[in-house]
Protein backbone atom coordinates (compact mmCIF):
# COMPACT_ATOMS: atom_id res chain seq x y z
CA UNK A 1 0.00 0.00 0.00
CA UNK A 2 0.96 3.32 -1.20
CA UNK A 3 2.27 5.81 2.02
CA UNK A 4 2.05 9.06 1.78
CA UNK A 5 3.13 12.37 3.97
CA UNK A 6 1.32 15.41 3.81
CA UNK A 7 3.61 17.11 0.85
CA UNK A 8 2.86 13.93 -1.62
CA UNK A 9 -0.79 13.50 -0.64
CA UNK A 10 -1.23 16.86 -1.65
CA UNK A 11 0.13 16.63 -5.04
CA UNK A 12 -1.93 13.45 -5.47
CA UNK A 13 -4.83 15.19 -4.42
CA UNK A 14 -4.21 18.10 -7.15
CA UNK A 15 -2.55 16.25 -9.91
CA UNK A 16 -3.40 17.01 -13.29
CA UNK A 17 -4.99 20.48 -12.31
CA UNK A 18 -3.22 23.44 -14.47
CA UNK A 19 -0.68 24.91 -12.08
CA UNK A 20 -1.02 22.54 -8.93
CA UNK A 21 2.77 22.28 -8.60
CA UNK A 22 3.47 25.70 -7.88
CA UNK A 23 2.18 25.91 -4.47
CA UNK A 24 3.85 22.37 -3.06
CA UNK A 25 7.41 22.64 -5.30
CA UNK A 26 7.99 25.80 -4.16
CA UNK A 27 8.46 27.68 -7.11
CA UNK A 28 12.25 30.18 -7.28
CA UNK A 29 10.85 34.12 -6.36
CA UNK A 30 10.62 36.06 -9.12
CA UNK A 31 12.37 39.38 -8.42
CA UNK A 32 9.18 41.81 -8.84
CA UNK A 33 5.77 40.97 -8.41
CA UNK A 34 2.54 43.32 -8.42
CA UNK A 35 1.07 42.59 -5.15
CA UNK A 36 2.28 40.00 -1.77
CA UNK A 37 0.30 38.64 0.19
CA UNK A 38 2.28 37.73 3.23
CA UNK A 39 0.63 34.50 4.76
CA UNK A 40 -0.99 31.08 2.86
CA UNK A 41 -4.08 30.72 5.26
CA UNK A 42 -7.75 30.97 3.74
CA UNK A 43 -7.90 34.47 4.01
CA UNK A 44 -4.62 35.10 2.38
CA UNK A 45 -5.25 32.56 -0.46
CA UNK A 46 -8.65 33.97 -0.87
CA UNK A 47 -7.56 37.55 -1.49
CA UNK A 48 -4.90 36.57 -4.13
CA UNK A 49 -7.88 34.22 -5.76
CA UNK A 50 -10.39 37.38 -6.04
CA UNK A 51 -7.50 39.43 -6.78
CA UNK A 52 -7.19 37.39 -9.84
CA UNK A 53 -10.70 36.61 -10.45
CA UNK A 54 -12.24 40.20 -9.91
CA UNK A 55 -9.38 42.27 -10.43
CA UNK A 56 -7.46 40.58 -13.20
CA UNK A 57 -3.94 40.98 -11.08
CA UNK A 58 -2.00 37.72 -11.00
CA UNK A 59 1.21 38.92 -10.72
CA UNK A 60 1.14 37.73 -7.18
CA UNK A 61 2.57 36.29 -4.94
CA UNK A 62 1.86 34.70 -1.47
CA UNK A 63 4.40 34.04 0.71
CA UNK A 64 3.93 31.54 3.77
CA UNK A 65 7.18 31.03 6.58
CA UNK A 66 5.36 27.12 6.89
CA UNK A 67 3.46 25.52 5.09
CA UNK A 68 -0.13 26.13 3.27
CA UNK A 69 -3.15 26.41 5.64
CA UNK A 70 -0.94 25.67 8.21
CA UNK A 71 -2.23 28.39 10.71
CA UNK A 72 -5.13 28.77 12.48
CA UNK A 73 -6.78 27.96 9.53
CA UNK A 74 -5.66 24.24 9.77
CA UNK A 75 -6.65 24.88 13.57
CA UNK A 76 -10.39 26.09 13.20
CA UNK A 77 -13.70 24.70 15.24
CA UNK A 78 -15.09 25.38 11.25
CA UNK A 79 -18.71 27.09 12.63
CA UNK A 80 -19.94 29.25 10.38
CA UNK A 81 -22.71 31.88 11.00
CA UNK A 82 -23.32 35.92 10.72
CA UNK A 83 -25.91 36.44 13.49
CA UNK A 84 -23.83 39.58 14.62
CA UNK A 85 -25.48 42.63 16.39
CA UNK A 86 -23.84 45.71 14.59
CA UNK A 87 -24.53 46.75 11.22
CA UNK A 88 -20.72 46.68 10.16
CA UNK A 89 -20.69 43.16 11.34
CA UNK A 90 -23.64 41.77 10.24
CA UNK A 91 -22.93 43.29 7.05
CA UNK A 92 -19.88 41.74 6.65
CA UNK A 93 -20.21 37.87 7.93
CA UNK A 94 -23.36 37.93 5.60
CA UNK A 95 -21.56 38.50 2.52
CA UNK A 96 -19.33 35.58 3.98
CA UNK A 97 -22.10 33.47 4.47
CA UNK A 98 -23.70 34.07 1.60
CA UNK A 99 -20.71 33.13 -0.42
CA UNK A 100 -19.75 30.20 1.32
CA UNK A 101 -23.42 29.10 -0.07
CA UNK A 102 -21.81 28.71 -3.51
CA UNK A 103 -18.12 28.13 -2.53
CA UNK A 104 -17.47 24.71 -3.38
CA UNK A 105 -19.40 25.06 -7.02
CA UNK A 106 -17.22 28.16 -7.78
CA UNK A 107 -13.85 26.59 -6.65
CA UNK A 108 -14.71 22.90 -8.00
CA UNK A 109 -13.62 22.12 -4.33
CA UNK A 110 -15.99 20.60 -1.71
CA UNK A 111 -16.01 22.73 1.01
CA UNK A 112 -18.28 20.60 3.28
CA UNK A 113 -19.95 23.32 3.70
CA UNK A 114 -23.19 22.09 5.88
CA UNK A 115 -25.80 24.52 6.43
CA UNK A 116 -27.08 22.76 9.84
CA UNK A 117 -28.15 25.34 12.24
CA UNK A 118 -26.09 27.14 14.51
CA UNK A 119 -28.29 27.60 18.12
CA UNK A 120 -27.06 30.08 20.96
CA UNK A 121 -28.47 28.79 24.49
CA UNK A 122 -29.99 31.87 26.92
CA UNK A 123 -29.01 30.67 31.02
CA UNK A 124 -30.14 33.93 32.87
CA UNK A 125 -32.30 36.93 32.31
CA UNK A 126 -29.54 39.13 30.59
CA UNK A 127 -28.86 36.32 28.21
CA UNK A 128 -32.75 36.14 26.91
CA UNK A 129 -32.44 40.31 27.04
CA UNK A 130 -29.09 40.42 24.71
CA UNK A 131 -30.36 37.15 22.68
CA UNK A 132 -33.44 38.07 21.68
CA UNK A 133 -32.01 41.93 21.01
CA UNK A 134 -29.29 40.36 18.46
CA UNK A 135 -32.82 38.49 16.83
CA UNK A 136 -35.00 41.67 16.17
CA UNK A 137 -31.26 43.59 15.08
CA UNK A 138 -30.74 40.39 12.81
CA UNK A 139 -33.56 40.44 10.79
CA UNK A 140 -33.44 44.55 10.33
CA UNK A 141 -30.44 43.83 8.68
CA UNK A 142 -32.12 41.10 6.30
CA UNK A 143 -30.36 37.80 8.41
CA UNK A 144 -32.10 34.94 9.43
CA UNK A 145 -32.49 34.50 13.69
CA UNK A 146 -35.36 33.34 15.57
CA UNK A 147 -36.33 32.58 19.20
CA UNK A 148 -36.69 29.35 20.74
CA UNK A 149 -38.16 28.17 23.93
CA UNK A 150 -36.54 25.78 25.66
CA UNK A 151 -38.92 22.69 24.53
CA UNK A 152 -38.07 24.36 20.93
CA UNK A 153 -34.87 24.37 21.47
CA UNK A 154 -34.71 20.55 23.06
CA UNK A 155 -36.50 19.70 19.90
CA UNK A 156 -33.97 21.23 17.71
CA UNK A 157 -30.86 19.46 19.37
CA UNK A 158 -32.76 16.79 21.31
CA UNK A 159 -29.12 15.46 23.41
CA UNK A 160 -29.69 19.54 25.31
CA UNK A 161 -30.45 18.88 28.92
CA UNK A 162 -32.92 21.31 29.63
CA UNK A 163 -33.98 20.24 32.95
CA UNK A 164 -34.51 23.02 35.74
CA UNK A 165 -32.27 22.29 38.02
CA UNK A 166 -28.64 22.23 36.30
CA UNK A 167 -26.68 24.67 37.33
CA UNK A 168 -27.26 27.02 33.88
CA UNK A 169 -30.92 26.19 32.92
CA UNK A 170 -31.45 26.46 29.42
CA UNK A 171 -34.37 29.53 29.36
CA UNK A 172 -34.40 29.87 25.60
CA UNK A 173 -31.98 29.98 22.46
CA UNK A 174 -31.40 31.88 19.19
CA UNK A 175 -31.24 29.79 16.21
CA UNK A 176 -29.59 31.10 12.65
CA UNK A 177 -30.58 28.20 10.39
CA UNK A 178 -28.37 29.08 7.46
CA UNK A 179 -25.27 28.82 9.81
CA UNK A 180 -23.64 25.99 9.96
CA UNK A 181 -19.80 24.19 9.88
CA UNK A 182 -17.65 23.59 6.85
CA UNK A 183 -14.48 21.53 6.17
CA UNK A 184 -11.67 23.59 8.42
CA UNK A 185 -8.55 23.66 5.81
CA UNK A 186 -10.49 22.78 2.45
CA UNK A 187 -11.01 26.56 1.74
CA UNK A 188 -7.65 27.08 1.71
CA UNK A 189 -7.15 24.32 -0.50
CA UNK A 190 -9.79 25.35 -2.60
CA UNK A 191 -8.37 28.83 -3.05
CA UNK A 192 -4.68 27.74 -3.75
CA UNK A 193 -6.01 25.54 -6.70
CA UNK A 194 -8.10 27.94 -8.41
CA UNK A 195 -5.34 30.88 -7.93
CA UNK A 196 -2.46 28.64 -8.80
CA UNK A 197 -4.34 27.82 -11.69
CA UNK A 198 -4.72 31.77 -12.61
CA UNK A 199 -0.94 32.34 -12.30
CA UNK A 200 -0.15 32.93 -8.38
CA UNK A 201 2.78 31.84 -7.17
CA UNK A 202 2.44 30.40 -3.85
CA UNK A 203 5.78 30.07 -2.18
CA UNK A 204 5.74 28.14 1.26
CA UNK A 205 8.95 28.28 3.77
CA UNK A 206 9.39 31.41 2.80
CA UNK A 207 9.31 33.84 6.17
CA UNK A 208 9.10 37.53 5.82
CA UNK A 209 12.10 38.96 7.96
CA UNK A 210 11.17 42.97 6.86
CA UNK A 211 9.47 44.95 4.63
CA UNK A 212 11.42 47.62 2.50
CA UNK A 213 10.20 50.80 1.77
CA UNK A 214 11.30 53.81 -0.41
CA UNK A 215 12.37 56.77 0.62
CA UNK A 216 9.30 58.89 0.31
CA UNK A 217 8.02 56.01 2.59
CA UNK A 218 6.13 54.02 0.20
CA UNK A 219 6.50 50.22 -0.12
CA UNK A 220 9.15 48.42 -2.11
CA UNK A 221 8.69 44.76 -1.10
CA UNK A 222 9.80 42.78 1.55
CA UNK A 223 13.05 40.54 2.85
CA UNK A 224 12.43 36.69 3.19
CA UNK A 225 14.13 34.15 4.00
CA UNK A 226 14.55 33.24 0.17
CA UNK A 227 16.27 36.78 -0.60
CA UNK A 228 14.50 40.11 -1.60
CA UNK A 229 11.04 40.10 -3.24
CA UNK A 230 9.75 43.33 -4.87
CA UNK A 231 6.43 44.50 -5.14
CA UNK A 232 4.34 47.54 -5.32
CA UNK A 233 1.55 46.61 -2.98
CA UNK A 234 2.38 44.45 0.49
CA UNK A 235 -1.05 42.80 2.25
CA UNK A 236 -0.43 41.25 5.49
CA UNK A 237 -2.88 38.39 6.35
CA UNK A 238 -0.94 36.49 9.08
CA UNK A 239 -3.07 35.75 12.42
CA UNK A 240 -1.07 35.74 15.49
CA UNK A 241 2.14 37.30 14.21
CA UNK A 242 0.43 40.76 12.76
CA UNK A 243 1.79 42.82 14.50
CA UNK A 244 5.36 41.92 14.60
CA UNK A 245 5.09 41.64 10.45
CA UNK A 246 3.94 45.36 10.77
CA UNK A 247 6.36 46.37 13.57
CA UNK A 248 8.86 45.94 10.60
CA UNK A 249 7.18 48.75 8.48
CA UNK A 250 6.66 51.03 11.53
CA UNK A 251 3.11 50.63 12.00
CA UNK A 252 2.14 49.83 15.87
CA UNK A 253 -0.96 47.72 15.79
CA UNK A 254 -3.65 47.80 18.48
CA UNK A 255 -3.52 43.85 18.70
CA UNK A 256 -3.10 41.28 21.64
CA UNK A 257 -2.68 37.84 20.83
CA UNK A 258 -4.33 34.67 22.97
CA UNK A 259 -3.75 31.19 22.65
CA UNK A 260 -7.44 30.02 21.72
CA UNK A 261 -7.84 26.24 22.59
CA UNK A 262 -10.02 23.46 21.21
CA UNK A 263 -10.23 19.46 21.36
CA UNK A 264 -12.41 16.46 19.62
CA UNK A 265 -13.31 13.87 21.21
CA UNK A 266 -13.52 9.83 19.67
CA UNK A 267 -15.33 9.29 16.71
CA UNK A 268 -19.22 8.23 17.26
CA UNK A 269 -22.65 7.73 14.57
CA UNK A 270 -23.92 10.94 13.98
CA UNK A 271 -26.12 12.06 16.86
CA UNK A 272 -25.65 16.17 17.18
CA UNK A 273 -27.28 17.17 14.30
CA UNK A 274 -26.44 21.30 14.82
CA UNK A 275 -23.55 23.77 15.81
CA UNK A 276 -24.93 24.78 20.31
CA UNK A 277 -22.75 27.46 21.67
CA UNK A 278 -23.11 28.94 25.25
CA UNK A 279 -21.99 32.56 26.66
CA UNK A 280 -22.54 31.85 30.54
CA UNK A 281 -20.86 28.34 30.46
CA UNK A 282 -17.76 28.83 27.94
CA UNK A 283 -18.51 25.94 25.53
CA UNK A 284 -19.70 24.83 22.00
CA UNK A 285 -20.20 21.94 20.21
CA UNK A 286 -20.87 20.53 17.04
CA UNK A 287 -20.28 17.24 15.36
CA UNK A 288 -17.83 16.64 12.19
CA UNK A 289 -18.64 14.33 8.75
CA UNK A 290 -15.79 12.11 10.69
CA UNK A 291 -18.25 11.47 13.99
CA UNK A 292 -16.12 13.52 16.25
CA UNK A 293 -17.69 16.08 18.53
CA UNK A 294 -15.82 19.29 17.90
CA UNK A 295 -15.65 21.17 21.18
CA UNK A 296 -14.27 24.84 21.56
CA UNK A 297 -13.03 25.50 24.46
CA UNK A 298 -11.69 29.75 25.81
CA UNK A 299 -9.24 32.04 25.46
CA UNK A 300 -6.76 32.34 28.27
CA UNK A 301 -6.69 35.32 30.61
CA UNK A 302 -2.98 36.00 29.76
CA UNK A 303 -1.15 37.34 26.35
CA UNK A 304 1.02 34.62 24.28
CA UNK A 305 1.76 33.18 21.44
CA UNK A 306 1.60 29.58 22.48
CA UNK A 307 -0.16 27.37 20.94
CA UNK A 308 -0.73 25.09 23.81
CA UNK A 309 -3.31 26.98 26.44
CA UNK A 310 -3.83 25.80 29.85
CA UNK A 311 -5.31 22.91 31.48
CA UNK A 312 -8.02 24.43 33.25
CA UNK A 313 -9.80 25.75 30.77
CA UNK A 314 -10.15 22.56 28.61
CA UNK A 315 -11.33 21.06 32.72
CA UNK A 316 -14.01 24.08 32.64
CA UNK A 317 -15.02 23.38 29.37
CA UNK A 318 -15.71 19.92 29.40
CA UNK A 319 -17.61 20.14 32.50
CA UNK A 320 -19.96 22.69 30.67
CA UNK A 321 -20.41 20.17 28.33
CA UNK A 322 -21.26 16.86 30.32
CA UNK A 323 -23.99 19.60 31.97
CA UNK A 324 -25.57 20.75 28.62
CA UNK A 325 -25.42 17.30 27.17
CA UNK A 326 -24.90 14.38 29.46
CA UNK A 327 -25.08 11.26 27.36
CA UNK A 328 -21.51 12.44 26.33
CA UNK A 329 -19.83 12.05 30.14
CA UNK A 330 -17.93 8.84 29.06
CA UNK A 331 -16.79 9.59 25.93
CA UNK A 332 -13.41 9.76 25.31
CA UNK A 333 -11.19 13.10 24.12
CA UNK A 334 -8.82 12.09 21.15
CA UNK A 335 -6.72 15.19 20.97
CA UNK A 336 -6.44 19.42 21.80
CA UNK A 337 -5.37 22.15 20.02
CA UNK A 338 -4.52 25.85 20.39
CA UNK A 339 -4.44 28.48 17.44
CA UNK A 340 -2.54 32.14 18.31
CA UNK A 341 -6.01 34.89 18.08
CA UNK A 342 -5.74 38.37 17.10
CA UNK A 343 -7.38 40.34 18.95
CA UNK A 344 -8.47 44.09 19.11
CA UNK A 345 -10.05 46.70 21.91
CA UNK A 346 -13.59 46.39 20.05
CA UNK A 347 -13.09 42.44 19.32
CA UNK A 348 -13.57 43.44 15.58
CA UNK A 349 -11.42 42.81 12.33
CA UNK A 350 -9.27 45.14 10.97
CA UNK A 351 -9.55 44.95 7.34
CA UNK A 352 -7.62 48.31 6.20
CA UNK A 353 -5.22 50.54 4.14
CA UNK A 354 -2.38 51.44 6.47
CA UNK A 355 -0.45 55.19 6.71
CA UNK A 356 2.38 53.19 4.69
CA UNK A 357 1.69 53.55 0.82
CA UNK A 358 0.91 50.63 -0.64
CA UNK A 359 0.61 48.55 2.75
CA UNK A 360 -2.31 47.16 3.88
CA UNK A 361 -3.47 44.53 6.44
CA UNK A 362 -6.20 42.22 7.54
CA UNK A 363 -6.47 40.78 10.86
CA UNK A 364 -8.05 41.23 14.28
CA UNK A 365 -10.43 38.72 14.32
CA UNK A 366 -9.98 36.75 17.70
CA UNK A 367 -12.35 33.43 16.93
CA UNK A 368 -14.38 35.26 14.03
CA UNK A 369 -11.61 34.45 11.38
CA UNK A 370 -13.01 30.79 9.26
CA UNK A 371 -16.43 32.13 9.11
CA UNK A 372 -15.50 35.68 7.65
CA UNK A 373 -12.65 34.20 5.21
CA UNK A 374 -14.46 34.68 1.73
CA UNK A 375 -16.57 38.02 2.80
CA UNK A 376 -13.31 38.81 4.39
CA UNK A 377 -11.00 37.87 1.03
CA UNK A 378 -13.03 39.31 -1.30
CA UNK A 379 -13.58 42.82 0.39
CA UNK A 380 -9.31 42.85 0.88
CA UNK A 381 -8.85 41.95 -2.42
CA UNK A 382 -11.04 45.22 -3.25
CA UNK A 383 -9.11 47.41 -1.06
CA UNK A 384 -6.14 46.65 -2.67
CA UNK A 385 -7.19 46.62 -6.17
CA UNK A 386 -8.89 49.77 -5.84
CA UNK A 387 -6.49 51.19 -3.25
CA UNK A 388 -9.79 52.16 -1.14
CA UNK A 389 -12.30 49.67 1.20
CA UNK A 390 -15.09 48.29 -0.02
CA UNK A 391 -18.15 49.62 1.54
CA UNK A 392 -18.69 46.12 3.28
CA UNK A 393 -15.34 46.87 5.02
CA UNK A 394 -15.45 51.06 5.27
CA UNK A 395 -16.27 50.83 8.69
CA UNK A 396 -13.04 48.24 9.50
CA UNK A 397 -10.11 51.04 8.99
CA UNK A 398 -7.36 51.40 11.74
CA UNK A 399 -8.26 55.14 11.81
CA UNK A 400 -11.38 54.38 13.90
CA UNK A 401 -8.97 53.51 17.10
CA UNK A 402 -7.79 57.22 16.59
CA UNK A 403 -12.01 58.54 15.90
CA UNK A 404 -13.12 56.34 18.80
CA UNK A 405 -15.61 55.49 16.32
CA UNK A 406 -15.73 51.67 17.44
CA UNK A 407 -17.73 48.06 16.61
CA UNK A 408 -17.83 47.28 19.87
CA UNK A 409 -18.96 43.18 19.59
CA UNK A 410 -16.69 42.46 22.64
CA UNK A 411 -20.03 44.35 24.62
CA UNK A 412 -22.72 43.24 22.44
CA UNK A 413 -21.16 39.34 21.55
CA UNK A 414 -23.58 36.58 22.20
CA UNK A 415 -20.35 34.30 22.50
CA UNK A 416 -18.16 33.59 25.47
CA UNK A 417 -15.21 34.97 23.73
Amino acid sequence: MKKFNVFSLARETLRGHKGWGKQWDNPEPKKQYDVIIVGAGGHGLGTAYYLAKEHGITNIAVLEKGWLGGGNTGRNTTIIRSNYLYDESAGLYNHSLKLWETLSQELDYNVMFSQRGVMMLAHNVHDVQSAQRHVHANRLNGVDNQWLTPQQAKEFCPPLNISKDIRYPVMGAALQKKGGTARHDAVAWGYARKASAMGVDIIQNCEVTGINRSPDGKVTGVETTRGTIGAKQVGVVAAGHTSVLMEMAGVRMPLESYPLQALVSEPVKPCFPCVVMSNAVHAYISQSDKGELVIGAGTDSYVSYSQTGSLHILQHTLDAIIELYPIFSRMKMLRTWGGIVDVTPDRSPILSKTPVQGLYVNCGWGTGGFKATPGSANVFAHTIARDEPHKINAGFNLDRFKTGRLIDEAAAAAVAH
